[in-house]
């Protein structure tokens, strides 16, 4: 491996770590900890569980924002993007400890946190990332997105914890807290940069009608968006229906637990493995072997197997692929695009994410309620992920930066001592 590799991350560390930071602290930590205020407001006001889960309808507007974030970063860089999105973010959070009870006042923070808040999501600081990793892009890509889940995992007990304690609302007034803390050193290190001012070179002009008509024309942008599609489709079941998933196939709440462990350590060692190895293989084919495995998990779980071992790999192997299709859309949009229209161009494939992830939950809600079993949608899971996984093959191999402003930042990590 040639120091060229290694120098990249020896220059761009604070960089890199600021953007973890950013991303972690952000918008992010809060799919990992909501669940955890529900109860507590629900017994506080009186809220039924039906109004609490209407919330996780709002994301539609979160998706109609998401273009707009992507223009600002790509506009007026990742830094000024952060730099709203965590003037916001904190305020939302600790706003929520101050509710009175009005269902509405929880609803109004959450559409504000969920439109501004995606200034603190993945299309700013991957861009950060982007625009300073060349040869180690990929696996810089797995560090930043793995910051997340990790930060999660520590959180979540850190702050079940301090709502049982001392209640609900100073477990919100320290997630600002936190939040805050995190949004200003994110701030702060993905402002400091040892190379030549490298998002100079990569700030973007207005995308002209002329260009989005052409992009959306584009072989790979098609493919690219419906990969994401594709490959998000089995989310829901994913995130939410795990548990419920596993007891249908007899295994105790107890294993089910320790299954849901191993495959939140396969989802971080599958993100290293694929930034690496795109760092090093053609994307193309390392779409196809991080994200085509899974498919086969969705049938062998729906076949009725019972035993602990099959399931238990059949976990690990969705593990493993989890979330790598963010890894290498973001490092095929880098790759096969102008980087000063990045953000813009990443936010349209998240847009595509979420869409997917929504028409997943509908499909898996019609399935359960025509034959009260998981089968059905784990075939379909599974014909979707191959559809997925085809569609990032079929980008093509690797390939170069297609504009000279990217070439020349490439010249600049190259020359930088």
């Amino acid at each position: 491996m040639g120091s060229a590799y290694f120098r990249e991350f020896r220059l761009h560390w604070p960089n890199l770590l600021g953007s973890a930071l950013g991303l972690a602290f952000g918008m992010a930590i809060n799919q990992y900890i909501l669940n955890l205020f529900g109860p507590a407001m629900i017994a506080e006001f009186g809220w039924s569980k039906a109004q609490f889960a209407l919330v996780g309808s709002f994301g539609i507007v979160g998706l109609v924002a998401m273009p707009i974030a992507g223009r600002i970063a790509d506009r007026y860089g990742p830094r000024k993007a952060a730099m709203i999105g965590y003037a916001v973010v904190p305020a939302c959070y600790f706003a929520f400890s101050l509710m009175n009870g009005e269902i509405w006042q929880f609803y109004a923070l959450t559409l504000v946190k969920g439109t501004v808040g995606i200034l603190t999501t993945t299309m700013v600081f991957t861009r950060v990332v982007v625009e300073r990793f060349d040869s180690a892009r990929g696996l810089a890509l797995s560090c930043l997105l793995s910051c997340t889940p990790l930060v999660g995992a520590i959180a979540a007990p850190i702050f079940g914890s301090v709502i049982e304690t001392a209640g609900w609302r100073t477990a919100y007034q320290l997630m600002a807290l936190v939040s805050l803390c995190g949004g200003l050193a994110a701030i702060l290190l993905m402002g400091k940069s040892r190379g030549h001012g490298h998002a100079k070179v990569v700030a973007g002009p207005k995308m002209h009608w002329a260009e989005l008509r052409g992009m959306f024309g584009n072989r790979v942008f098609l493919l690219l968006l419906g990969g994401m599609f594709f490959c998000n489709i089995p989310q829901t079941l994913v995130y939410g229906q795990m548990s419920l998933m596993l007891a249908e196939n007899g295994i105790p709440l107890s294993q089910s637990a320790a299954l849901v462990s191993v495959y939140a350590l396969c989802v971080v060692v599958g993100r290293f493995l694929c930034g690496f190895a795109l760092d090093k293989i053609s994307p193309h084919v390392v779409a196809v072997f991080a994200l085509g495995p899974p498919a086969f998990a969705y049938v062998a779980i729906a076949s009725g197997a019972d035993a602990f071992a099959v399931l238990a790999g059949s976990i690990a192997v969705i593990g493993l692929a989890q979330g790598a299709e963010t890894d290498v859309a973001a490092y095929l949009t880098s790759r096969r695009f102008a980087l000063a229209h990045y953000s813009f161009i990443f936010s349209l494939l998240m847009v595509g994410s979420g869409l997917a992830s929504a028409i997943g939950s509908v499909v898996m809600s019609m399935t359960l309620a025509g034959t009260e079993s998981y089968d059905t949608f784990l075939y379909i899971a599974a014909l979707a992920t191959i559809g997925g996984a085809l569609c990032f093959y079929f980008t093509g191999g690797r390939a170069q930066p297609e504009v000279a402003d990217d070439q020349l930042l490439a010249a600049r990590l190259a020359s930088a001592d």
